[in-house]
């Protein structure tokens, strides 16, 4: 299996939500991913990262509220953001990446 540090370097858009199990607006994310997930498949990769379970990935990305998305491609942070955010515009964000 692939390590964080691998999936983020490839040339597929990664979609990382930083979330916790405790965070109200995360679980409105969680419907809107699998959306995202099912209208892109192939052309995203999401990865859900549990903030409290891996401190070190939050911290690394300076990740201060939950939730968190950060898109990567080729290794560099293309686009970020916190806050529910909405599914057209994720599928943009990450379309003008692809």
């Amino acid at each position: 299996m692939a390590t964080f540090s691998e999936i983020i370097k490839g040339q597929t858009p990664v979609l990382v939500d930083f979330y916790a199990e405790w965070c109200g607006p995360c679980k409105i994310m969680a419907p809107i991913l699998d959306q995202v997930k099912s209208r892109l498949g192939d052309d995203v990769i999401i990865l859900k990262v549990d903030v409290d379970k891996n401190p070190q990935a939050a911290n690394s990305f300076q990740v201060r509220g939950v939730p968190t998305l950060i898109l990567f491609k080729n290794g560099e942070i293309k686009w970020r953001q916190s806050g529910v955010v909405q599914q057209n515009q994720l599928e943009q964000v990450i379309n003008s990446f692809s």
